[in-house]
C-alpha cells in the first residue's frame, strides 16, 4: 500500500491508508518445529508430531487458504557435523511442495536450538558459523525472501543459559547475556550474508513478550525483568547504549563496550517484529509466598517471593493479554508488527477463544493505526510435552490446526477457525459466546466479593445435555461449567428422550446448538429381565431425540457400549468391527446405533467402557478402594479384557470432537487393555492396600479370555490407562479421603 500510495492524489491516498487500516491482518500458519539438545540428546518436534514423514501436511494447510507459513531448514538437521556436507534432501521436497502450492515460507535455521554438536550458544564462533550457514540457505533456495535466524532468542538465552533447562545447561547472568549476544550477533551476521545473495531478504525476528507485575516491595525485580524481556529486539535495534539498564550488565559480564558499538553503529532492526504472547508470559511476583501454592515459590537471593500467572491477580485485570502487549511493541519500535505465535495448549473451546481474541486484539491495534501484518496459527500440527519445556519425555501432546493422533492428522475446530479467517476474517461458533478462562472470574487465586459477567454479550447458545441423574450426565454438566460452556441438565421429566413430544417441547424452549445424550438404560445384569424398558430407553429414545435433533439441524452425540461386541474377535475392536452383542444390553445399544445413523447422518456416536470417575462412588474402581480400605475381600473377574474409561478424560475428548464437528462413530477409552482383577490389582498395589484381600475369578487361559476392549482406527485421543488411574486416586483421596499413592510418577 505504501508503494501505491505515492501515486495517488491526496484525498485517494488518505482514502487508501483508511482502507488498509480496515483490511483484517492476513492469517499465517507455523509448524511447532523445536529441535533442541537436552544433555546429549536432541530432540526434533517435527519426528515427534510425524511431520517428518508426512509431505501432506503441506497440501492440508495450503487447502485452509495460508498463504505464509513459518517453516524451518534447521541447521542441525541439515548439517549437523562439523565440515561436513549439507543434506538438502528433506528440505528441497518440502520447500518446492509449499512453493508449488503458493505459500511463502518463513526460513527458520535455529528454533531453540544451540547449533549442531561442534557448538553452542556460548561458542565465540555460534554467529560466524550460523552466518555460513545462511549463506548455504540462500543459495540452495534464492527465492526465499523471509528469513528467522534464530527464533526467540531471549527466551532461548533465558532457558538454555540462565535457568538450565536446555543445553548449554547455564544458571547464571554471565551465562544468559553471552547467549543473548552471540544469538544476536549470529541473526545480523547470517542476515548480513543473506542479503549478498539475495537483497530483498527480510528479517522476521521472533520473540516471546511477556510482562512482570508485583507487589511495591518486588518492584525492583519486576523492572529489571521488564528492561530484560526487551534485550534481543533492542541489541538488534542499536539501542543498547550507554544509557541502557543492561549496557553496564553486558561490561560486566566481559561483552565489551565495543562490541555492543557494533550494533549501534550497524543495526540489524526486524522487517518484521514477530511476537510470540503466552497466557503465562506475564508474570506476578508477590512478597508473600505462603499465599500461594509451594510450586510458586522463587527468589533472588534478596527475597523469596511466589512467580505466578499475572491473568490470575484481580488486581491486574485489564492490564494484562495480547493487546495490551503489541500495542506495547508497537510503541517502542514503530516497525511492522506480526503475531508470530498464537496457541494456547488447553480444551477446543479454550483455544478458539484465545486464537480469536488474539486475532481480536491484532485487528483493533491496526485499525488504531500500527502497522500490524499477520496473526500466525501456531503449532498447526500440534506441541509434544511443552507443557515441561520438553525437558521431560512423557509424550504429553497438545493438539493444533490438526490432531495427528490420528491417520491422516484430523483437522480440529481451529482448522475450521484458520479457514474462516484467511478467507474472510471472521470465525464464529456457539462456545465463543463466553470469554476464555483468563477473562472468568473463577480464575483469580485471590477473588474479591462482588459478581461480574463473562459473557460476550447477548444471550449464550446453551449445550443440551440429558441424562441430569447419572453419573455420565452430571460429569458433563460439571466439566462444561469448568470450560465455561453455557448448557442445560434435563432430566426425565423435563425431556423424555422415548416421547416425541417432549423432546420436540423441551428443543423448542431451551434452542440448543447441539445435544449430547447420555440417558438410559445402565443395569446391565438386569437387562435381560427389563428388555422392553432397556430397548425404550436406549434404541427407542436414542433414536427418537436423533430424529429431532436432525430435523431441526442440531449436532448430536450419544454413548454406546463396548457390549455390542460380543468378546470373541480375540483383540480390541475398531470402529469398523460389525456389532455382534452377547446379551440384551448390548443388542440394545447395538439397536440404538442402527436407528441414529439412520436418521442423523451427522450424528456423533461414542462407544466407551468400564468408566470410572471420581465424582461418584458407582463404580468398579472406587468399590475395590473402598472395600480393600475396609479390609474386605474383593473377587474380581480375570477372564474378560476391558478398556477402562476415566469419565473426566471421556467428556472433554467428547467435547472437543464435538466442537471439531466429528461424526459417525469414534471409540473412546483410555488407552491399555485389562482384566477387571488386572484392574483390581493395579488400583490396589498403586494404593499400599493388602493385596491379599484381592482373589481372581472367572480365570482363562490368555488365549481365552474374551476381549470387549476397545481400540481406534480414527485416533487414540485418550491417555493411557495408568496416567488416567494416578489421577483418579489424586482425585478421590481429596474428594472422599479415600488411601491413595503415587502410581508410576503420577499423582
Amino acid at each position: 500500500m505504501a508503494d501505491i500510495s505515492r501515486i495517488l492524489r491526496p484525498g485517494k491516498r488518505e482514502a487508501a491508508h483508511r482502507d488498509a487500516a480496515t483490511m483484517p491482518p492476513e492469517l499465517w500458519g507455523g509448524l511447532e518445529c523445536t529441535v533442541v539438545r537436552i544433555g546429549e540428546e536432541y530432540r526434533n518436534q517435527f519426528i515427534e508430531t510425524g511431520h517428518q514423514e508426512r509431505a501432506a501436511d503441506i497440501d492440508r494447510i495450503a487447502a485452509l487458504g495460508i498463504r505464509t507459513l513459518r517453516y524451518p531448514i534447521i541447521w542441525e538437521t541439515v548439517a549437523p557435523e562439523i565440515g561436513g556436507s549439507c543434506d538438502w534432501r528433506w528440505h528441497d521436497m518440502r520447500l518446492a511442495l509449499l512453493r508449488e502450492r503458493g505459500i511463502e515460507p518463513i526460513a527458520g535455521l535455529v528454533h531453540h536450538g544451540s547449533g549442531p554438536r561442534h557448538t553452542n550458544l556460548l561458542d565465540p564462533g555460534f554467529p560466524e558459523l550460523l552466518a555460513a550457514y545462511a549463506a548455504k540457505v540462500a543459495e540452495r533456495y534464492p527465492w526465499i525472501t523471509n528469513f528467522t535466524p534464530v527464533n526467540e532468542p531471549l527466551t532461548t538465552a533465558r532457558f538454555s543459559a540462565l535457568y538450565g533447562h536446555w543445553y548449554p545447561h547455564r544458571r547464571d547472568m554471565t551465562g544468559f547475556l553471552h547467549a543473548v549476544y552471540q544469538q544476536c550477533r549470529g541473526i545480523a551476521l547470517a542476515m548480513r550474508a543473506i542479503r549478498r545473495i539475495t537483497p530483498n531478504a527480510r528479517l522476521v525476528q521472533t520473540e516471546d513478550l511477556g510482562k512482570t507485575f508485583s507487589t511495591p516491595l518486588l518492584q525492583y525485580q519486576a523492572d529489571h525483568e521488564n528492561d530484560r524481556r526487551w534485550l534481543s529486539l533492542d541489541l538488534l535495534c542499536g539501542r543498547v547504549v550507554p544509557e541502557h539498564p543492561f549496557h553496564q550488565w553486558f561490561i560486566d559480564a566481559g561483552i565489551g563496550a565495543e562490541l555492543l558499538r557494533e550494533f549501534v553503529e550497524a543495526p540489524c532492526p526486524p522487517d518484521i517484529v514477530g511476537i510470540n504472547h503466552y497466557l503465562t508470559s506475564e508474570r506476578y511476583l508477590d512478597h508473600r509466598p505462603e499465599h500461594y501454592h509451594a510450586h510458586h515459590a522463587a527468589g533472588n537471593g534478596r527475597h523469596v517471593y511466589a512467580d505466578v500467572e499475572a491473568v490470575r491477580i484481580e488486581s491486574l485485570d485489564g492490564q494484562t493479554g495480547p493487546l495490551a502487549r503489541l500495542r506495547e511493541a508497537w510503541e517502542r519500535y514503530r516497525l511492522p508488527v506480526a503475531v508470530t505465535e498464537a496457541h494456547h495448549g488447553c480444551s477446543r473451546d479454550e483455544q478458539l477463544r484465545w486464537l480469536l481474541e488474539v486475532w481480536n486484539a491484532a485487528r483493533t491495534l491496526k485499525e488504531d493505526g500500527a502497522d500490524v501484518r499477520a496473526v500466525t496459527v501456531w503449532s498447526m500440527l500440534g506441541a509434544v510435552d511443552w507443557n515441561t519445556l520438553l525437558v521431560h519425555a512423557n509424550g504429553f501432546y497438545e493438539p493444533g490446526a490438526f490432531d495427528v493422533r490420528s491417520d491422516p492428522p484430523r483437522p480440529t475446530a481451529l482448522a475450521h477457525a484458520a479457514a474462516a479467517l484467511a478467507s474472510k476474517g471472521s470465525f464464529d461458533h456457539p462456545v465463543l459466546d463466553r470469554e476464555g478462562w483468563w477473562r472468568r472470574e473463577t480464575r483469580f487465586y485471590h477473588p474479591a466479593t462482588g459478581a461480574r459477567t463473562d459473557q460476550r454479550g447477548g444471550k449464550p447458545r446453551p449445550l443440551a445435555i440429558t441424562g441430569a441423574t447419572g453419573t455420565l450426565g452430571r460429569a458433563f454438566s460439571r466439566i462444561c461449567g469448568v470450560r465455561g460452556l453455557d448448557h442445560v441438565l434435563l432430566s426425565r421429566s423435563e425431556m423424555d428422550i422415548a416421547d416425541r413430544s417432549s423432546i420436540e417441547a423441551a428443543l423448542r424452549r431451551h434452542q440448543p446448538w447441539a445435544v449430547i445424550n447420555t440417558a438410559g438404560y445402565v443395569r446391565v445384569a438386569e437387562a435381560s429381565e427389563n428388555a422392553d424398558r432397556c430397548f425404550r430407553e436406549n434404541a427407542e429414545g436414542a433414536g427418537l431425540l436423533a430424529e429431532a435433533c436432525n430435523r431441526l439441524g442440531i449436532p448430536f452425540v450419544t454413548f454406546s457400549s463396548d457390549l455390542v461386541f460380543n468378546g470373541e474377535l480375540g483383540r480390541p475392536y475398531v470402529e469398523s468391527d460389525p456389532p455382534s452383542p452377547a446379551c440384551v444390553y448390548g443388542q440394545s445399544k447395538a439397536e440404538a446405533e442402527r436407528r441414529v445413523v439412520a436418521v442423523h447422518a451427522g450424528a456423533l456416536i461414542i462407544r466407551t467402557s468400564a468408566f470410572f470417575g471420581p465424582w461418584d462412588e458407582y463404580n468398579f474402581v472406587y468399590a475395590v478402594l473402598r472395600d480393600a480400605s475396609d479390609g474386605k475381600t474383593i473377587s474380581a473377574n480375570d477372564g474378560v479384557l476391558v478398556s477402562p474409561t476415566y469419565v473426566p478424560d471421556l467428556a472433554h475428548g467428547v467435547l472437543d470432537l464435538l466442537i471439531d464437528g466429528e461424526t459417525g462413530i469414534w471409540h473412546l477409552a483410555n488407552q491399555g487393555t485389562l482384566s477387571w482383577y488386572e484392574l483390581a490389582r493395579h488400583v490396589v498395589r498403586a494404593t499400599g492396600l493388602d493385596q491379599r484381600l484381592l482373589l481372581r475369578s472367572g480365570g482363562a487361559d490368555e488365549g481365552q479370555r474374551k476381549v470387549t476392549a476397545l481400540a481406534s482406527a480414527r485416533g487414540l485421543i485418550l491417555p493411557p490407562v495408568e496416567n488416567a488411574l494416578g489421577r483418579f486416586l489424586q482425585d478421590t483421596e481429596m474428594a472422599y479421603g479415600v488411601r491413595s499413592a503415587r502410581i508410576s510418577g503420577q499423582g
